[in-house]
């Protein structure tokens, strides 16, 4: 009997001595874990901040040739040309032993995907930056995060929680960002940087247009941009649901390249087909499109769509903003390119509503993440228990 108690015993200290040590494991696995987490979780702030920094200097390129003159659609068949012969060969090798079944329904969403992202949507942000500016174009790009957040809601990928501080404030941040954007629209105001007529891009762009016309042309280019927005804002979105079914960020970005260039070519020989507008007139612009095709429409895109994949489209569409003050920084002192106080209120109102929508965002997500960690942390003690309980053999 003494010695049955004693095996007893000795079982048990054993028992208490190896949970000890599965504990002291998994906490040192824990902490190494977050510490790598800690430095992943930056790979998309690092990969966006790069891609806002490529847009605006494509967005100052793509001022150039339409100075030069170059047909819009023209232009956008050359990008999406370059960007889908630049990617087929890395999808090709890099994706081929994991690439999916293509499906009717992956094609037609890829197919929508190349209208709201690539074709459709970019002939509207030439247009718009055609009749005002680069810098004005860019400031348009501050309201996609709010518009992709309205347009989440109804789809469940986002939840406005009036009871919480961060349902608060991602309601109040999406409704100032909307007032900042109707005042990009509807307010120029007076010139900040005052240039010789010799130096003024845009004053070499009106010419001699008066002063009503060049306003309304300023509405129209407006317009146009506030499509090509919720154009943008879609794409995220659409992106979301193609990641989940078709998660091969570099053949969809082909896919999708290699139909937006078949429809820009189809819209551009259905409007002028003169084949003297597929000759660039400038060497500068043969590089603009290069750039363009490579990085704009190649590498940019696939990095935007890791990003909606780890991170969803709302934080992929938040750092829309940055693209102004980067094109800003190159725009106003090499082309010259006039800066109106409407722009920059307007672009201070809609940065501070992104703040705080960012700002509830993250304060969901830390919630979230806290909740998981709890849950986890209940549920290991049963873990040991049930391990504990299990028979042993004598």
């Amino acid at each position: 009997m003494w010695n049955f108690k004693c095996l007893i015993s000795s079982s048990c200290l054993k028992a208490w001595h190896d949970n000890s040590i599965k504990r002291q494991i998994r906490s040192v696995d824990r902490l190494g874990n977050t510490q790598m987490k800690s430095y992943v979780e930056y790979y998309p702030i690092f990969i966006m901040l790069a891609i806002d920094f490529a847009f605006a200097i494509s967005n100052i390129l793509l001022k150039k040739i339409i100075m030069d003159g170059m047909n819009h659609l023209v232009f956008i068949t050359y990008r999406q040309a370059i960007s889908t012969i630049f990617l087929a060969p890395v999808a090709f090798f890099l994706e081929k032993n994991t690439r999916p079944k293509l499906t009717p329904q992956i094609l037609c969403n890829l197919f929508l995907s190349a209208i709201v992202g690539a074709s459709v949507t970019q002939y509207l942000f030439l247009l718009g930056m055609e009749y005002t500016s680069a810098t004005f174009s860019c400031a348009f790009l501050n309201m996609v995060p709010v518009v992709t957040f309205l347009m989440a809601l109804p789809f469940g990928l986002e939840t406005i929680n009036i009871k919480h501080g961060s349902g608060i404030a991602k309601a109040l941040g999406t409704l100032v960002c909307v007032g900042g954007a109707f005042l990009l629209t509807f307010y120029k105001g007076m010139p900040l940087v005052h240039f010789s007529d010799q130096q003024s891009v845009s004053s070499s762009l009106e010419g001699d247009i008066s002063s009503s016309k060049i306003k309304e042309r300023w509405i129209l280019g407006s317009l146009a941009l506030f499509a090509g927005t919720l154009l943008w804002s879609s794409w995220f979105l659409l992106q979301t649901f193609i990641g989940k079914k078709y998660p091969c960020k570099y053949s969809s970005t082909v896919i999708m390249t290699f139909f937006s260039a078949i429809q820009s070519a189809v819209l551009t020989f259905s409007m002028d087909r003169r084949l003297s507008i597929w000759v660039p007139k400038e060497k500068i612009d043969m590089l603009s499109i290069l750039y363009a095709g490579l990085i704009g429409s190649g590498m940019c895109y696939v990095g935007m769509s890791w990003c909606v994949k780890k991170r969803g489209p709302v934080f992929t569409a938040a750092f829309s903003p940055l693209v102004q003050v980067m094109a800003a920084i190159f725009d106003v002192p090499i082309l010259h390119e006039q800066l109106h106080l409407g722009s920059v209120i307007g672009s201070a109102i809609v940065i501070a509503g992104l703040y705080f929508l960012l700002w509830g965002k993250n304060r969901e997500m830390q919630k979230v993440v806290h909740e998981t960690e709890e849950k986890k942390e209940k549920e290991l003690p049963f873990k040991d228990l049930e391990t504990n309980s299990e028979p042993r053999m004598p």
